[in-house]
């Protein structure tokens, strides 16, 4: 065969494989889209990102018209986008997961790859939340919750229950509180066994807990923000102590005796706050000297620094209370009223724990709720914005502090 003649075959054979539709590329029986898929979508529940777009794009090797992969695509670069801080590179992998979204949606041939769009959408814009997110993942929850799907063949999702945990998600990002509840509690109906059932019941626990906290909170923006908030950081709850509880006032109006004793100013103003947008917060929280918001020493620096950013301990929030409670109640054994019991009620917290007096003081006076069903407090466990919310609530109702 001339060398023309076999280019022209080679030419032929190209176009036809072209015109084929999907090219796969994988033959293996574990070496196959579907696969690639489930474990991609395995590694995002992990939170091992790269190792979900390796998956996804092995998925995508395999069959370059695969939906589901592209959706999975999409859910990576949205998980990337939020945790920028560069907002350049924030645009570029929120747009990168807005272009997988369409071609996930343009190559979905099936309900169930359908309802994976549709997912991979609702999750895309809760994390992306570009202007109008919550209608758009509204809109792809009904969209999902409209299709007839075979729901063995949702590999991952196993159910469209998946939607309303999502939707209750989106409606937790998006500080609607009560219908976040209302959605985790239609998976808790729907499927005793389901994949979502144990996270929808956290989720539903932790939701009603803001439910509660919110209903004494007055001011809206610092408490929804922080409500929705895994960890409380130390400038977080500074801010929510003195907006909230208006401990300038309330301090002085408590403890007038001690006015003389405190500083108009503080002694010195950490390096790590000065730019720091709770600045005025912790600087008050400092003249008052509430016991746990001390600055902390650095060895690095040789200089004490607040450290704003650091997550609060639920040990450390029961002392912090605690000290809040002695300077209203202007009653300084409070602080020392359970040393002489001994005998600790929680397996984790020992009567002879520096938070051992704090603890008690925060549980049976209601202000910080007791230990999961392992009766432990949860002493190191990071406090989250919902407890935090909650325990300052129970202090103002328990304080008459309006």
């Amino acid at each position: 065969m001339s060398g023309f003649r076999l280019f022209l075959v080679l030419l032929l054979l190209f176009s036809i494989s072209a015109c084929a539709g999907p090219q796969i590329r994988c033959s293996s029986p574990e070496d196959n889209p579907e696969h690639h898929y489930l474990w991609g979508m395995e590694a995002l529940e992990a939170n091992r990102i790269d190792v979900a777009q390796e998956k996804f794009d092995r998925a995508l090797s395999c069959n370059e018209k695969f939906s589901k992969g592209f959706s999975g695509l999409a859910i990576v670069y949205a998980t990337k986008a939020k945790v920028q801080t560069d907002y350049s590179s924030r645009k570029v992998d929120a747009l990168r997961a807005i272009e997988y979204l369409k071609k996930a949606r343009r190559y979905a041939d099936t309900p169930e790859e359908e309802a994976d769009y549709y997912l991979a959408k609702m999750r895309v814009g809760t994390l992306v939340k570009d202007k109008g997110w919550l209608s758009d993942v509204e809109s792809a929850y009904k969209d999902t919750m409209g299709l007839t799907v075979d729901e063995q063949k949702l590999i991952f999702y196993q159910g469209r229950e998946a939607a309303s945990y999502y939707m209750g998600t989106a409606y937790l990002e998006g500080f609607e509180f009560q219908k976040a509840r209302d959605r985790f509690a239609d998976v808790l109906n729907a499927k005793r066994d389901g994949r979502w059932h144990e996270k929808a019941d956290r989720a539903w626990k932790r939701t009603e807990r803001i439910v509660r906290a919110m209903a004494g909170i007055t001011v809206g923006d610092v408490g929804r923000k922080i409500a929705i908030k895994d960890t409380v950081s130390r400038g977080d709850l500074a801010a929510l102590l003195v907006d909230e509880l208006k401990v300038e006032k309330l301090f002085a109006g408590k403890i007038p005796a001690a006015i003389e004793d405190v500083p108009q100013k503080t002694e010195f103003t950490p390096a790590d706050i000065m730019n720091n947008q709770f600045k005025d917060e912790v600087l008050t929280l400092l003249r008052w000297k509430v016991r746990g918001l001390e600055p902390k020493y650095d060895d690095t620096t040789n200089a004490y620094l607040f450290r704003p950013l650091d997550s609060v301990t639920r040990g450390e929030m029961a002392l912090i209370m605690e000290d809040v409670l002695v300077k209203i109640a202007g009653d300084e054994q409070i602080a020392t009223a359970y040393y002489e019991n001994g005998k600790s009620p929680f397996p984790d917290v020992r009567a002879t724990s520096p938070f051992y007096n704090a603890v008690m003081n925060m549980t049976s006076r209601g202000i910080m709720e007791a230990g999961d069903i392992s009766g432990e407090f949860r002493l190191t466990d990071p406090l989250e914005g919902s407890e935090a919310l909650l325990a300052v609530r129970v202090l103002k109702q328990k304080m008459n502090i309006y």
